[in-house]
């Protein structure tokens, strides 16, 4: 089974966009606890007017966290994209939508297992007050010598599919309480991810970063004089109050 994903971004170029001349798109996506994440990276190059003989290149990283419905089974899930488009919206505007399409999913059988305990719940509907006899007559069961071996054997079949729908039932409940689970956890992974890009609005001004490894000498005054920043800049994506030769921090350039 496949499904599409849509996904759609407006970016904001600092320059005005007049053609985009050539555009590529590639992408790095997981699906991990019913949620597609990871980045598309968009290359290409653009004129600033129509009369330009001279193209421009630009370079956008888009990051993505989307949730699927939990009623997949997703371990043979594969994820690719089905079709990609844009628009310049305005003069320095572009709109990029890309579909999704996650593959080798199938539907989990909580269906089946309703219809099992509907099918068990039928089977044991027997009024207390009487049963049928092979002549088909009603007999009262106050009648019936209730130490009788049939009925004994009879009202503990009744037990044991009681405590059979009781097992599954509780199966049921463990499943989607594990769903249920997985799901908070996506939204949270999306919120942290969207307070790191920055991406709470459909419409901004488009950031770039990039990592830097600290080295030998490295200090936090020499990085910011080195990338013209400010500490609280880098503060915002780091937590730089113990660094090291080896740790990796994020740069953000505008």
């Amino acid at each position: 089974m496949k499904i599409i994903i849509p996904f759609k971004k407006e970016v904001v170029f600092k320059d005005n966009i007049s053609e985009i001349t050539s555009i590529s798109l590639e992408h790095q996506l997981t699906l991990n606890d019913y949620l597609v994440k990871g980045n598309f990276l968009i290359t290409g190059e653009y004129k600033v007017s129509d009369a330009s003989k001279t193209v421009l290149p630009f370079n956008l990283e888009l990051p993505i966290a989307l949730s699927i419905e939990d009623r997949y089974l997703t371990d043979k899930a594969v994820c690719d994209i089905d079709d990609f488009y844009y628009e310049i919206v305005n003069d320095r505007k572009l709109s990029i939508s890309i579909d999704i399409s996650v593959d080798k999913l199938s539907e989990k059988e909580i269906i089946e297992i309703d219809n099992k305990v509907e099918v068990l719940e039928d089977s044991i509907d027997v009024d207390n007050t009487e049963i049928i006899n092979e002549d088909n007559r009603c007999i009262d069961m106050e009648d019936i010598d209730l130490k009788s071996d049939n009925i004994t054997e009879s009202l503990e079949t009744k037990n044991e599919i009681k405590e059979e729908i009781k097992e599954i039932r509780d199966i049921k409940k463990e499943e989607r309480e594990a769903v249920d689970k997985k799901i908070d956890k996506a939204e949270e992974v999306n919120k942290k991810i969207k307070t790191l890009f920055n991406t709470d609005s459909d419409t901004e001004e488009y950031i770039t970063y990039q990592i830097y490894i600290i080295r030998d000498g490295d200090t936090v005054d020499s990085i910011i004089a080195k990338y013209d920043i400010d500490v609280e800049s880098l503060k915002e994506y780091n937590d730089i109050s113990d660094l090291k030769i080896g740790d990796k921090i994020i740069i953000p350039r505008s």
